[in-house]
């Protein structure tokens, strides 16, 4: 699976961090190349139109074509796939052939995508360019590194026979051969358009060594080269696999009920919505859905991280790639095959990968600087070492060449996409799912956290535990059934709370209205009733000191209260009580010993928030708040404390989710759009996870700035030996690809970390 470098070149919400193109150089995180034939017109996309670039498999090649289309009126995004050599452009036609004509000047050749793929050709450009990223590359590499001993062996022992000259020269170009000739292509290419990238730095070390004679040196830097890019680029897919390997938890096919009863098997995207399927003891769950047939337990820890199977009755949903273990059950689909939570996962994961944390732009911009003032020294140091150092020419020389080694920004670049790919699928392992590299690396910078009460802090389940009359205008059992019609109508929870705990009738509620935050009306038999909180009550100016009364005794309690009224008064009092889970006291104690401040916002009464709140750990208890009182609560938040998370699951938690620097939604309980706004959602609703991912942040924080340490320490030690005689053109490659696969492991212990929890 090749994940998607997405760049946005829009205006972004106020408080959130933009996101660009990422990648590893070299080495890439995406998936293995596919050949294409450059036949064929542009693929459509989302509005956008598709290319193959098909000297596009580096992250320096990535950021070259996005600084050449920047900038283009017209251009919304750029996606791009490295593994497939591919390019989306977002935006107008005119504007897509404009940063097609930008692409080309700066020297990559763009063709059209296909609509059909070719059949790969072996030794193809298929091969990737780097050689040798396919397995069949093996062999062929250290046949080159073995011609490149000879050479080296040669010129060591008999280094003064005309006849070993020729020879070491003939295996060398033997080696150099069989090690390919694609960055040595590319290389040439990139110096004709002017540009300083790793290809251009290679190249110009070869040629130099070839030119002054140094011909084994330089047919083992380009062996050594290929063969650590091999074991790069296996490693790295390492990260990209943990991501890619959801893709194989959802069977293809799923057991479809036929019309006639018959049960039959058939590919899971022609299964529409609202059909039955049959998941059997072993097998995996297919699609999303609810189940209408049969208990079972549920292993949900593919997607959500939970490490104990969940029971599953029916109408309990169940999960696309979840693993039924005990019965045969039979579920209703809630969503095609490619909207699944499963789906979702991935998707938003792909996007994430594509997302540049804060390092990672130091680095780009470093790097984009680092190359050039390299290039420069080395020219000086060919130029005016004679003059200053007394060296011979060729001596001077060859230090330069050793400098452009030594120079290649490989380990540097390949240092923080790995990391940020590493911690993403780490945390996707423990059912959290982290919207981009930006909010993986900022949640260790939190330093409050807002609470929604329903659902996050408690079960989110509650039940009605009492009701009574409060008036006699109407029967009681017709003040039981218009309740249920109004509740009925609602998501709430309280609300589906009443509905369940009062008995089902058909009585129909009509012009029905959600009032945000405070309740619900609608028409019943020509008559308005409202279904409301406290609040609601005393706005429309209906409340009195006996029904105050009976609200204070039952909030005192830990109950939510729900009105029943009618334009002439109060009919009815419905009592909900939620449970506080389980986690959330452990998770709350967890986050203060981390320096961050707990708040809990909610638009549940203040006695009733007290009350929970007390018994989770908490001591600023905010109730009684509106949609736009919780944003104002985290702007109050923001400007005390500093960085401030938000954490809710529910529509009316949306824009505090939006406005908090990061957002998380307990997404298996949550709304599509509570999951939407959220930066950060946690599978399980395990309110422990949160702090996990602070923790998980600081590691990553850590290992990024260990990578970048050991890639520039590195360099600078070689850089000392080279201008002191001590280091050769083969050594220099030799440490550097050494950084490059040292980063790479240690980036690599975030998911092995996450594979061991």
């Amino acid at each position: 699976m090749a994940h998607e470098h997405t760049q946005d070149i829009k205006p972004l919400p106020a408080g959130k961090l933009g996101t660009s193109t990422c990648g590893a150089c070299c080495g890439d995180l995406s998936a293995a190349p596919t050949a294409f034939a450059p036949t064929g017109v542009p693929t459509q996309l989302g509005g956008g139109q598709r290319f193959r670039i098909p000297a596009m498999d580096c992250a320096s090649e990535e950021s070259e074509i996005r600084r050449a289309v920047e900038g283009i009126p017209g251009v919304l995004g750029l996606r791009f796939q490295l593994g497939e050599r591919s390019l989306r452009i977002d935006g107008q036609p005119a504007a897509a052939l404009a940063a097609v004509e930008a692409i080309r000047k700066t020297g990559f050749e763009i063709q059209a995508w296909p609509e059909a793929p070719a059949t790969p050709e072996p030794g193809g450009e298929a091969d990737h360019a780097h050689d040798g990223h396919t397995g069949s590359g093996l062999p062929r590499l250290l046949a080159a590194l073995a011609l490149a001993t000879v050479a080296e062996g040669l010129s060591f022992l008999v280094p003064d026979a005309p006849w070993s000259k020729w020879a070491g020269l003939a295996i060398a170009a033997g080696a150099i051969a069989l090690a390919g000739f694609g960055t040595f292509s590319k290389g040439l290419s990139a110096l004709r358009h002017g540009r300083l990238n790793i290809n251009a730095l290679m190249t110009v070390a070869v040629i130099g060594a070839f030119v002054i004679g140094q011909w084994p040196e330089a047919a083992m830097v380009m062996a050594l080269y290929a063969i650590a890019e091999l074991i790069e680029a296996r490693a790295v897919d390492r990260a990209r696999n943990a991501i890619g390997g959801l893709m194989a938890l959802a069977p293809d096919t799923a057991d479809l009920q036929q019309p006639d009863g018959r049960w039959q098997s058939v590919p899971v995207g022609t299964v529409a919505i609202g059909a039955t399927v049959r998941v059997r003891p072993g097998e995996r769950v297919a699609l999303d859905g609810v189940v209408t047939a049969g208990n079972t337990s549920v292993d949900q820890a593919p997607v959500t991280g939970e490490s104990l199977p969940v029971d599953k009755a029916p109408g309990d949903a169940v999960f696309a790639g979840t693993i039924n273990q005990t019965g045969t059950v039979e579920c209703r689909v809630t969503a095609a095959a490619s909207q699944s939570t499963l789906a979702r996962i991935i998707h938003a994961v792909e996007q994430a990968q594509g997302s540049r944390a804060p390092t990672q732009r130091f680095v780009d911009r470093f790097a984009a600087v680092y190359t050039p003032a390299v290039f420069v020294l080395a020219l000086a140091v060919a130029i005016a070492g004679p003059w200053l150092f007394g060296w011979t020419v060729l001596a001077a020389v060859y230090k330069a060449l050793v400098l452009l080694v030594i120079a290649c920004p490989c380990a540097l670049v390949i240092s923080t996409p790995v990391t940020v790919v590493s911690g993403l699928a780490a945390a996707a392992k423990r059912g959290i799912l982290i919207k981009g590299g930006v909010h993986l690396e900022q949640a260790r910078l939190l330093k409050a956290i807002a609470l929604d009460k329903t659902g996050t802090i408690t079960e989110g389940k509650p039940r009605l535990v009492e009701w009574e009359m409060l008036a006699t205008s109407l029967p009681k059992p017709q003040a039981e059934h218009i309740a249920a019609a109004l509740a009925a109508h609602s998501d709430h929870p309280v609300s589906r709370a009443i509905a369940a705990g009062l008995t089902p009738n058909s009585v129909e509620a009509n012009n029905f209205t959600a009032l945000s935050g405070r309740g619900i009306e609608a028409d019943i038999d020509g008559q308005r009733y409202v279904l409301g909180n406290h609040r609601l009550i005393e706005e429309r100016g209906q409340c009195s000191a006996e029904i105050e009364a009976v609200l204070h005794r039952q909030e005192q309690a830990g109950r939510t209260v729900s009105l029943l009224a009618t334009s002439s008064g109060v009919v009815a009092l419905f009592a909900v009580a939620d449970t506080i889970k389980p986690s959330s006291a452990a998770a709350i104690s967890e986050l203060k010993a981390m320096g961050i401040t707990p708040v809990m916002l909610t638009g549940d009464n203040q006695a009733t928030a007290e009350a929970i709140g007390r018994e989770a750990g908490l001591t600023d208890i905010r109730g009684n708040l509106l949609p736009e009182d919780k944003l104002a609560a985290i702007q109050a938040l923001q400007k005390q404390y500093g960085a401030t998370a938000m954490t809710g699951d529910g529509i009316n938690d949306a824009p505090a989710l939006a406005q908090a620097d990061i957002g998380v939604a307990m997404g298996a309980a949550g709304t599509d759009i509570a999951m939407e706004a959220a930066d950060v959602v946690v599978m399980n609703d395990d309110l422990r996870r949160i702090a996990e991912t602070v923790r998980l942040s600081k590691r990553t924080h850590a290992v990024l700035w260990q990578n970048i340490a050991l890639a520039l320490g590195i360099k600078a030690v070689f850089l000392v030996l080279a201008l002191f005689d001590n280091a050769s053109m083969w050594m220099a490659v030799f440490a550097d690809m050494g950084a490059s696969l040292l980063v790479v492991f240690n980036g690599l212990r975030l998911l092995r970390n996450a594979e061991r929890s």
